[in-house]
């Protein structure tokens, strides 16, 4: 009899275990020669030396499906265990797979657009109005690259610009003050990597994100990053945040030139660094438009009602938002 332990490190182990452990009870009948206990990511069985590394191997290969497809049900636990290959969601432009086996997949062609862009370039602007999914793309083409470990980390950030109204003096630490503007990018995370798993990357600095300010001075090598609302940023802060790219590194610029909340006076650094990069090489762009809008149908109806207000200003005035350069 030996005791060998097996180390679950790959995904969430409540995910892995199952609602009350059922995953794990079906395990344990399957091989009722072993004896084991689960303990947070590690499992310790007792048996035959030869059982246990089967036993290992199995869950392994449970392992790597759960990682791929962010759940393990009765069947595949029964197929792997037992040899088989077990059956694959069948979902070809699938970017990954969320909470409970969710497929993430572009909903219309310029997402589409956007992942080829982004396996094609190491800098790509994304620009549209706002519930196109740009941003829940954007990080969902990040986790990708993170799970098939092309890269050691994900780095998300925003310009804390308020959107009209004053935050005043927030209470708490630094994290706290600045999670207000920063909620949108945890809302798309939550929705694609387990929570207890989520906290793990997060305390571990895997998934780092931040305000733009805390962007200088470094590079960021290794790693997606993700800068949305870029239309708020200023010209020398897009600018710093541009060359922080390092080595093995790719970057998504997301932005809607519709809805800059910058000072009139303040010019967009989204705008200016459009114009001045347009003829780099290795620098994508994709372009959404209302068709794309991927809310509540209401939201396309919003966007266009206030479009056609703008239009009909007096002596045909431009938006103020688009009146900052």
């Amino acid at each position: 009899m030996i005791e060998r332990i097996v180390i679950i490190d790959k995904v969430d182990p409540v995910s892995f275990y199952g609602v009350n452990n059922s995953n794990m009870h079906l395990v344990r009948n399957l091989f009722p020669k072993l004896r084991m206990a689960a303990r947070g990511s590690v499992i310790k069985v007792i048996g035959d030396d030869a059982e246990t590394a089967e036993f290992e191997k199995k869950i392994k290969e449970l392992e790597d499906y759960c990682a791929r497809f962010n759940k393990l049900t009765e069947d595949v636990i029964l197929d792997i265990v037992k040899g088989k290959a077990p059956a694959e969601p069948r979902h070809d432009d699938v970017i990954i797979y969320g909470i409970n086996g969710k497929p993430i997949s572009p909903r219309n062609a310029n997402q589409a657009g956007l992942v080829r862009e982004f396996n094609a370039n190491d800098l790509t602007f994304a620009l549209g109005p706002a519930g196109t999914g740009k941003t829940y793309i954007a990080i969902a083409l990040a986790v990708k690259a993170l799970k098939n470990r092309e890269v050691r980390k994900i780095i998300l950030s925003r310009p804390a610009v308020e959107a009209g109204e004053k935050l005043g003096f927030l209470p708490g630490d630094m994290k706290d003050k600045i999670d207000p503007y920063l909620q949108p990018l945890y809302d798309a995370l939550e929705d694609m990597i387990p929570a207890v798993k989520l906290k793990e990357y997060m305390e571990s600095n895997v998934i780092q994100i931040a305000p733009l300010a805390f962007m200088r001075g470094r590079t960021l090598n290794d790693a997606v990053i993700v800068l949305d609302e870029a239309q708020n940023t200023t010209v020398h802060q897009i600018k710093m945040f541009l060359t922080r790219l390092g080595t093995n590194a790719k970057m998504i610029i997301t932005g809607d030139a519709t809805q800059i909340d910058l000072p009139r006076s303040v010019q967009s650094g989204l705008l200016q660094a459009l114009r001045v990069l347009k003829d780099v090489p290795g620098i994508g762009k994709v372009e959404f438009g209302k068709k794309d809008i991927v809310r509540h149908a209401l939201v396309q109806r919003i966007v266009e009602a206030y479009e056609r207000f703008d239009k009909e200003k007096p002596g045909g005035q431009a938006p103020e938002s688009e009146t900052e350069e």
